[in-house]
Order: C-alpha cells, then sequence, then structure tokens
C-alpha cells in the first residue's frame, strides 16, 4: 500500500503545481511603441518632465500588483502590435498614445479580442491628442464604442458605479475627460451621470473592453485639486480582475 500511495501524492501534486503556475501565467502588454504620453517601460529608464522615473515606477508598480493580485504580470510591446506579439497576452493596455496605429495592427487588435482577448484603453481630451491625430476610434468602433468630443463638462471628480466592471461606488479622479459612447457605462462625473467618460463591452468568443477617456485614474493619481484620497488601485483592481475573468 505504501509503494502505492507515495507515486499517487506526487502525482497529484504534480498536476496541482501545475495548474497553479497556469493560473499565474497571464499577461498584460502595456503598448509604449505608439508615442505614449505617460507610460514606458522602466527598464528603459525614460525619464521626462512629465512622468519622472521614481512616477513611472510608482504607475507602473502598482499596475503589476493589480495584475498580480490576478495571477498576471506585466509585459511591453515597443514595436509593432502584431498577431504574433499579441499572443503572449491576455489584455492589451493602451494608454494614451500620441501616433496613429496601423490598419494592420487595428486589425490585429480586433481580431485579439474576437478570440477572447481583453482591452483597456484610454483615449485622453484633445489636450493630449486629437480624435484626427490618434485613430483609436479605428480600434474601438468595430465593437460598438465611439470616443467622442471633449466633456462639456469642466468640473473635478468622478466615480464608478457598482455594476459588472467595478464591485462597489469608486472616486476617481476626473477633470476635462472625453466623452465616449456605446458599451455599457460606468464611470461618470460626480456632476452628473448623464456624459459618462468610461465603458465597457463584453464580446461574442469571450473577449472584453474597457474604454476609458479620462487617464487619471489608470495613471493612479490619488490627490487632484484637493482631494487626496481618489480609490485608483481599488477602481484600477476591479477593473483588471473583471477583463482578466
Amino acid at each position: 500500500m505504501k509503494s502505492f500511495v507515495s507515486p499517487m501524492l506526487v502525482a497529484a501534486a504534480l498536476i496541482f503545481a501545475c495548474t497553479n503556475l497556469l493560473a499565474q501565467n497571464k499577461k498584460i502588454l502595456v503598448d509604449v511603441g505608439h508615442g505614449q504620453r505617460f507610460y514606458s517601460d522602466p527598464a528603459d529608464n525614460i525619464s521626462t518632465e512629465l512622468v519622472p522615473t521614481d512616477r513611472l515606477k510608482y504607475m507602473t508598480g502598482e499596475l503589476a500588483k493589480n495584475g498580480a493580485a490576478h495571477h498576471a504580470s506585466l509585459g511591453y510591446v515597443k514595436k509593432t502590435i502584431s498577431t504574433d506579439a499579441l499572443a503572449k497576452g491576455d489584455l492589451l493596455f493602451i494608454h494614451a498614445p500620441s501616433v496613429k496605429y496601423s490598419p494592420d495592427e487595428c486589425k490585429a487588435i480586433e481580431q485579439f479580442i474576437k478570440k477572447g482577448g481583453s482591452l483597456f484603453i484610454v483615449m485622453e481630451e484633445d489636450y493630449w491628442g486629437t480624435l484626427a491625430q490618434v485613430n483609436l476610434n479605428d480600434i474601438v468602433t468595430p465593437f460598438g464604442i465611439t470616443f467622442k468630443s471633449d466633456n462639456p463638462n469642466r468640473a473635478s471628480g468622478g466615480h464608478s458605479n457598482p455594476g459588472i466592471v467595478t464591485k462597489t461606488k469608486y472616486s476617481i479622479p476626473m477633470h476635462g475627460a472625453r466623452l465616449v459612447e456605446g458599451g455599457k457605462p460606468f464611470a461618470y462625473s460626480d456632476v452628473s451621470d448623464e456624459n459618462p467618460f468610461g465603458v465597457c463591452a463584453e464580446i461574442t468568443g469571450g473577449g472584453k473592453i474597457v474604454a476609458m477617456g479620462e487617464g487619471m485614474v489608470s495613471l493612479y493619481m490619488t490627490s487632484w485639486q484637493g482631494v487626496d484620497n481618489y480609490q485608483c488601485a481599488e477602481f484600477m483592481g476591479d477593473t483588471i480582475g473583471w477583463l482578466l475573468k
């Protein structure tokens, strides 16, 4: 009996270890190859007046922690977004680019989502790049989402409503956001729920999208204009968790 039980225990342990390894093998791919205004790979030691080294390490560290909580690690896409590059990831993270994506890149992203991949995408207000300069609508409109004009409401302060993405109402930074149409709205100005700046969508085939017209929450800016307790990490934790589910 002893010689029979030991191999069984070893086999069970190996199965558990392999299952656990696979569960932790998800990947968030951060696009840094399209003139991103804020994000870059910390390993490249890019420090700017807008995003000094310490700030970049903080942002990417918070994103990494949110990912790790859902068994995912970060990777960086520094060149053309292709089908092969996306095959290595589960979630593509596009934040405030400044240049256009090629038709081939848009098609690769579309196929990635249709096959079950997820997308977190941010298009900031015109100050950071206009819709003529940055063609993110070519990426999201096939899924019924459209980045629109700047939000007419210039007040500071926003929130998410509880639903399929965020578990509860979170206080999040917002100032001068871009309107987003389509999908299921879930992020709004504190002034009114009429003009959402954050929407989500579930795609046939298992893909998911969160499209934001405001980038501060995903820059983990917990303080803005007299408020020091915005719930950025909590919001992003729920959002990344939903996208990776």
